[in-house]
């Protein structure tokens, strides 16, 4: 079993809408945007397992397995 991770705008381009991992017994958010090739700097929000928060302590909360995580980069528009 594994993880789901949600993209969205531009993070969807060469990834598709959902990806999904293996679950590795104390990953947290930055492996999983290491393995998508995202750098911290390029998100504006991300949630884990439903709970949202600052981007800095998404990165460090351990996912669980069957967990999902949404990652959104910065929007504009108007």
């Amino acid at each position: 079993m594994g993880i789901k991770i949600k993209l969205f705008a531009t993070f969807r381009e060469g990834r598709g809408k959902v990806v999904e991992m293996d679950y590795i017994p104390g990953m947290t958010g930055q492996d999983v945007i290491d393995h998508l090739g995202i750098t911290a700097s390029e998100i504006a929000a991300i949630i884990v397992d439903g709970v949202d928060g600052k981007v800095d302590a998404m990165l460090t909360v351990h996912i669980k397995k069957d967990g999902y995580l949404a990652i959104f980069p910065p929007v504009a528009g108007g």
